[in-house]
């Protein structure tokens, strides 16, 4: 930056001094008029006056990146955001693309939420905190956190329980609209919904507690136990972390299923029993020869396709947990309700998570889980479009932006 920024006879431009973020100025002509304007990170100025002055004020502009219309993202300065006495301000430094993030991106809308453009998309997230409210305790600034993207409305019965407050009604969730996601310079959240990472655990892998918890949420609503026999349908991000997790939590032999081979390889290589590629084999052949020919104990449906809902109630033994957590785009449950209630299956769905960001970063810590295996690429922040059309590719796995990175 040099002083040709400005108009000749203005001001003389000395000293850079280095700073993170944006930062406002408010500079004052020789009539007195004041003019808004910022710099850049790195780029900022002391000045010497002639004409005119000019008076620094504390950063107010971020970088971010709008949904704008279907299939377009934007880039745009926002106002950074102040926060309250309960709150942190967190810097992002990554976040994960959702297959959600996906739907809102390619149709404006998911499973019924619809985006009032523009939105900002992202709730998988973590970040380095810059700003601490008066009334916080749980963190302190430069502390690297997880931020748990759903805010309940504590007022109500689900949220009266701590172990429902994930069903609140009334849930402000990251990147479901109306609220805005993560795909910004700054967030301000409260920090009772803030979690400080260890040293060992990384910012991505931070960011991946999200997904990680939808996993073990899910496996807790199965029971899987040790020496349990299970099914996954679906080998994208959920799908690897829900076999994962099954696996910590003692499972005896895994199926995981997808119509992708890179995927079933993945999963192999990650330690399912046995991968199965429906596109070349029957996963129900696979359970009966090789596991039971009854069927298995648990199936825990992740991919939301039609033909793995189906097949969940020919893999299950009678008795068999069946349950649901991959969000189908249009499919129902199976309707023979002679055969349901005869076999007696249990049926449940699995939605988000609750109260599981402590165990799930202690997980990633000591090597229980791995969340950075899933993640097929990562890119900068000024190619966030690039990185959604990736991550919507079928080899595709799991995409990470890096918001840190300049545009």
């Amino acid at each position: 930056m040099t002083e040709d920024h400005y108009p000749k006879g203005r001001a003389r431009l000395v000293s850079p001094v280095s700073c993170d973020g944006f930062v406002g100025i408010r500079r004052i002509t020789p009539r007195g008029k004041p003019v808004r304007t910022h710099v850049r990170a790195g780029d900022i100025w002391l000045t010497g006056t002639t004409n005119g002055k000019y008076e620094f004020s504390e950063p107010t502009l971020m970088r971010a990146c709008e949904l704008s219309a279907v299939g377009e993202f934007s880039y745009v300065e926002r106002e950074r955001p102040s926060i309250k006495p309960d709150e942190v301000l967190v810097r992002i430094d990554r976040v994960g693309i959702c297959g959600s993030d996906i739907h809102y991106y390619q149709n404006g809308e998911n499973s019924g939420n619809v985006v009032d453009f523009p939105h900002v998309l992202g709730h998988e997230s973590a970040g380095t905190v810059v700003e601490v409210g008066g009334d916080v305790r749980k963190v302190t600034e430069t502390d690297r956190v997880a931020i748990e993207p759903g805010l309940p409305c504590e007022d109500c019965s689900y949220c009266a329980d701590e172990d429902t407050y994930h069903l609140c009604e009334d849930m402000e969730y990251m990147s479901s609209p109306p609220t805005d996601g993560a795909l910004v310079e700054y967030v301000a959240w409260p920090a009772r919904y803030v979690y400080p990472l260890p040293e060992s655990v990384s910012l991505r892998e931070g960011a991946l507690v999200e997904p990680l918890s939808v996993a073990m949420h899910a496996c807790e609503r199965a029971g899987v136990s040790a020496g349990d026999s299970v099914l996954v349908t679906g080998g994208g991000p959920i799908g690897q972390l829900v076999a994962e997790v099954a696996m910590a939590r003692g499972a005896g032999q895994i199926v995981l299923t997808d119509v992708v081979e890179e995927k079933v390889r993945l999963a192999e290589e990650r330690g399912v029993d046995f991968g199965v590629d429906v596109t070349t084999d029957d996963p129900i052949d696979v359970i009966h020869e090789n596991i039971d020919e009854n069927g298995v104990d648990i199936a825990i449906e992740s991919s939301g396709a039609e033909i793995a809902i189906e097949t969940t109630t020919d893999a299950v033994k009678r008795g068999g947990d069946i349950v649901f957590v991959g969000v189908p785009i249009d499919a129902s449950l199976p309707t023979d309700v002679v055969g349901i209630i005869g076999d007696e299956y249990d049926f449940r769905g699995s939605f988000r998570f609750s109260n599981t960001y402590p165990d799930a970063i202690e997980g990633i810590r000591t090597g229980r889980f791995d969340v950075d295996g899933i993640v097929s690429f990562e890119r900068g922040f000024g190619e966030t479009q690039a990185a959604f059309d990736q991550a919507a590719e079928p080899e595709s796995v799991k995409g990470v932006v890096r918001v840190s990175d300049e545009l």
